[in-house]
């Protein structure tokens, strides 16, 4: 990587955010040595929950952030909160115009559905999302990782691993990219072949519908109080 541009890799934080969501592809990008992650949200220092208790600083504020290299939008039960926050849409939008990429993970990929960047293009959503995309004018195809020139969008949560993988074969190399995954030793082995509704059967899938909606129910809660 010596002598390699470096890039910003700007990731949206807000609460409500689903942990893994940034976590993997920052786990995955802070790999490589020419990398500078920043968390970015409305105010540089302020602290960010998801639904559980992990919590998230962000490190600059969008007016901070102009022009990153790399946008990752994760996605978790606030996004449904921020499909009206013009502050957030219009960053978006604006970063988007100068970026080499713009990517999302999970439900991230409806906030840039709402900032009108997804518009007649394919993009993929966590399974139980991905109806939620044509009201955006996208395309919704059932793939782990969707690219579209670009712009990436990755499928439920665990994805974005997925997808900050294939974004560092094109930012730098294939080869620098499998050496990310062996030293993070991603060899996927899940102990049950039920990854996906088509996989898992109506059962699980209701099951996993009634924890989702849960967990909605919650986060609504504590924005109330």
């Amino acid at each position: 990587m010596e002598g390699k541009k470096n890039l910003q890799v700007a990731i949206l934080i807000f609460k409500g955010v689903t942990a893994l969501d940034f976590v993997g592809p920052y786990d995955v990008l802070n790999f490589l040595p020419n990398v500078k992650v920043v968390f970015v949200s409305h105010t540089a220092g302020e602290l960010y929950k998801d639904v559980g208790t992990f919590t998230i600083q962000a490190t600059a504020s969008f007016d901070q952030v102009p022009n990153p290299d790399i946008v990752v939008v994760p996605g978790g039960m606030g996004t449904d909160a921020l499909m009206g926050d013009k502050t957030i849409l219009q960053w978006l939008c604006k970063v988007h115009e100068t970026s080499l990429y713009t990517t999302s993970v999970c439900s991230g990929s409806l906030l840039l559905g709402a900032a009108g960047l997804l518009n007649g293009l394919e993009a993929t959503t966590h399974w139980n999302a991905l109806e939620f995309l044509t009201n955006f004018g996208a395309k919704p195809v059932k793939a782990r990782v969707v690219r579209q020139g670009k712009i990436i969008t990755a499928a439920g949560v665990s994805a974005g691993i997925d997808m900050a993988l294939q974004l560092v074969a094109l930012i730098s190399d294939e080869t620098t990219a499998k050496t990310v995954q062996l030293s993070m030793e991603y060899d996927p082995q899940p102990p049950f072949d039920c990854g996906s509704p088509e996989k898992a059967g109506p059962e699980i899938v209701s099951k996993a519908q009634l924890h989702i909606q849960a967990e909605m129910q919650q986060f609504a809660a504590e924005l109330s109080k």
